[in-house]
């Protein structure tokens, strides 16, 4: 306890607003990297359940970005595309670009296994009842493999988050880079690392929260605060509907 004294925590009230700006950067590179991840994995997903070559081509790109870390990730989008073909980023693309490339292929295996979960037996029911191929993978398939894979993708986002502090090496203000920025000030790397754990912390606990309470609103029937809210507004429009048709209905 007397050693703990000895540092001077207050610094972390004193700069909050820029150890807070640093996660919001964060969160928002990851946020924007999971949309497409999302969208680029469940592509990967059905190219990899396909015939060769497609599975094969599909099974090189997650077998190769599933090995490359972030940092390379990053180095390579930043600096080696404008190297290579001339294409230049802002940090912020970069960050963006360098784990879409990463976790679309580990998202890609989540979807593979969720896709594989569906009984086949539901597919050939939809088919016999008429309905189109595409029309049974948007409206039966791929609302319950979501369903098994968001707890993986919402570990996924929170990897996401904290890969974000590997993007200082191309100076992204990040929480890590701005909690370097305030240490080279300061000198004091104990006490702001500890509150950029923190937030970091604090953030995994809000989206694991966030992404439960997704989870339960594609349960049979829809359960969760979420669920409620979204049954609570349909009820009130239900409500205003009706109290214009009583209304109509009155002056005839």
């Amino acid at each position: 306890m007397r050693l703990l004294a000895n540092y001077d925590w207050g610094l972390i009230w004193e700069n909050k607003e820029d150890l807070l700006r640093g996660l919001l950067v964060a969160i928002q590179v990851a946020a924007v990297a999971l949309v497409l991840s999302v969208a680029i994995g469940l592509v990967l997903a059905l190219l990899r359940l396909g015939k060769p070559p497609v599975s094969w081509l599909a099974a090189i790109y997650v077998n190769v970005f599933r090995g490359v870390p972030a940092l390379v990730s990053v180095i390579w989008v930043y600096f080696g595309w404008s190297l290579v073909v001339g294409i230049s980023f802002t940090v912020f693309q970069a960050g963006v670009i360098a784990l879409t490339l990463l976790y679309s292929a580990f998202i890609s295996e989540i979807y593979r296994a969720a896709l594989q979960a569906i009984p086949k037996g539901q597919r050939e029911a939809g088919l016999a009842l008429g309905m189109h191929p595409a029309r049974i993978f948007v409206q039966v398939t791929l609302p319950q493999a979501t369903k098994i894979a968001i707890p993986n993708i919402g570990s996924m986002f929170i990897g996401m988050i904290k890969d974000t502090s590997t993007f200082t090496v191309i100076g992204l203000l990040e929480l890590v880079r701005v909690t370097q920025n305030l240490n080279s000030t300061t000198f004091q790397p104990f006490v702001l690392y500890t509150a950029a754990a923190g937030l970091y912390v604090a953030a995994a606990f809000f989206f694991d929260f966030l992404f439960r309470a997704f989870e339960k609103t594609l349960t049979t029937p829809p359960s969760g605060g979420i669920a409620r809210a979204a049954a609570g507004r349909r009820r009130r429009r239900i409500e205003l509907v009706m109290k214009d048709v009583e209304a109509l209905s009155g002056k005839t």
